[in-house]
């Protein structure tokens, strides 16, 4: 016998819908936790001797805010707070009665200047609350006038040289130095270097060839000659490295292991080591003549597009599309020091023939950076293109090569951008064909030698009729706005 089913009203129903929906959602579970006011004041109490505990002894002067108690009366955490009189109001501590700008890197100008100065209730009571420095007890004061407070607040200031823009505090006969706005840095005078110009375009289609290596099977992307041995290098995006003997044109060797396209290579100067890196986010470390896979140099998160050696520390260093550079290890086989700064993909670097430091390329801006520990140095800012490849000389002159055709001569040691070309595209191919994929100067480092998309390599040198009156430097003392990151 079947049951009835029981009816009931539509009222019901929706009451009972009702019911379950507030059931389900009476216990708020988002809901923070109350606050442990003895927790919260062991955790500000940490944090200020952590990141104020340098200024704590200093006066603690709240602007537009009356102190109702004491003298030497405490805060909540603990800490020594020195007030004024009470029921008085203290506005700014007073350094100096120099203008100052509203913000970092903004020039100081009759717009701009800010130069607010406390009232007359306020200056007394700044003069009772600090300490008695050496200057008032000398004078038998014990209170001073608006007046008063302005011709002596910038004494210290006004006793430094020139330029210096750190004001001296005197609060119980110790002079704690306040940290003001300093005086920004301006760029030196560039070198003058000649302008560089075309000399000769080698067109691959109809020059003379001389010699074919084939043997790759798909782009081959880096390519070396020893400097010890009668050996070329190559790798390509068909994953492989290969060592040709060029006394027989030949492959000699292969170098097995990666598990994507090899980007790029580089040779140990002074041992019998090769470096590879590729798109599977590793450089390789080989030895030359046994074929034998050294270290896998893992840690990078994408590919790795360039890698270079040097024979003093770090050894190896690798530029990688995750935006940051890797200095390592050779004999570890690890990380040294990771550098972050970029924000987009690291396709090139290069190190100064003679200077212990290097540049690294990016869609962002050019960096330098000092050895062994990657110390940031300066950016080279303007040249808006993805950077293909880098080149310096033993003259300080700097190129960087871009996607889009343009190449940028740079001051190695200022960071002027001195002069920007644009290559000309070989008639007959498309601007689309205009991108610099490699650069590099000669032995005598007198000619730069570009390898461009239009199949072409062109050569460039400096112009010997250019003198420094001809082409002076465009070049006006600036600010820089340098970041550290």
């Amino acid at each position: 016998m079947v049951e009835e089913v029981q009816k009931h009203s539509v009222h019901t129903l929706v009451f009972r819908s009702l019911k379950r929906t507030h059931d389900m959602f009476v216990a708020d579970n988002a809901k923070p936790i109350p606050l442990d006011e003895e927790s919260h004041k062991v955790k500000m109490a940490v944090k200020l001797r952590t990141e104020y505990g340098s200024v704590l002894h200093m006066p603690t002067l709240k602007e537009n805010l009356r102190e109702k108690g004491g003298p030497n009366t405490g805060d909540p955490y603990g800490h020594k707070q020195y007030s004024g009189n009470q029921g008085q109001e203290l506005e700014y501590l007073i350094t100096g009665t120099h203008p100052y700008p509203p913000g970092p890197g903004v020039a100081l100008t009759a717009d701009t200047k800010v130069q607010r100065m406390p009232s007359e209730s306020a200056a007394q009571s700044l003069a009772v609350a600090l300490p008695a420095s050496q200057s008032r007890l000398d004078a038998n004061r014990t209170a001073a006038g608006v007046g008063d407070i302005y011709r002596h607040a910038g004494i210290s200031e006004r006793s430094q040289p020139p330029g210096m823009s750190v004001a001296m505090v005197e609060a119980g006969g110790n002079k704690n130095s306040a940290l003001m706005a300093k005086k920004a840095p301006t760029m030196p005078k560039p070198q003058w270097h000649p302008p560089w110009k075309l000399y000769r375009i080698w067109d691959l289609a109809s020059g003379k060839l001389k010699l074919s290596l084939t043997g790759h099977i798909s782009t081959v992307r880096g390519v070396i000659v020893s400097a010890r041995s009668p050996y070329l290098f190559s790798c390509g995006e068909d994953k492989q490295v290969k060592c040709w003997d060029l006394e027989y044109n030949k492959v000699i060797r292969h170098y097995h292991g990666h598990l994507s396209a090899v980007y790029g290579l580089d040779l140990h100067p002074t041992i019998d080591v090769l470096v590879t890196c590729s798109r599977d986010s590793t450089a390789r470390i080989w030895d030359v003549r046994t074929k034998a896979s050294v270290h896998t140099l893992s840690g990078h998160t994408n590919a790795v597009a360039t890698v270079k050696c040097q024979a003093a520390e770090p050894q190896i260093i690798t530029g990688s599309h995750d935006t940051t550079i890797r200095l390592w290890d050779l004999v570890a086989g690890k990380t040294r020091v990771t550098l972050t700064n970029h924000k987009k993909s690291v396709r090139a670097v290069v190190l100064h023939p003679r200077h212990y430091t290097f540049a690294s390329g990016s869609p962002d801006n050019i960096k330098q950076w000092k050895f062994p520990d990657g110390n940031f140095i300066q950016n080279l800012s303007g040249h808006n293109a993805i950077i293909n490849t880098l080149a310096v000389n033993s003259d300080g002159v700097l190129v960087s090569g871009a996607d889009n055709g343009t190449m940028h001569l740079w001051d190695w040691r200022t960071g002027y951008n001195f002069q920007r070309v644009h290559a000309a595209v070989q008639p007959g191919s498309l601007d689309s064909e205009s991108g610099i994929f490699a650069c590099v100067f000669d032995q005598s480092e007198s000619r730069l030698l570009t390898a461009e998309a239009d199949k072409t390599i062109k050569v460039y040198k400096e112009d010997d009729t250019a003198t420094e009156e001809t082409h002076p430097v465009s070049w006006k003392p600036e600010i820089i706005k340098r970041k550290r990151f």
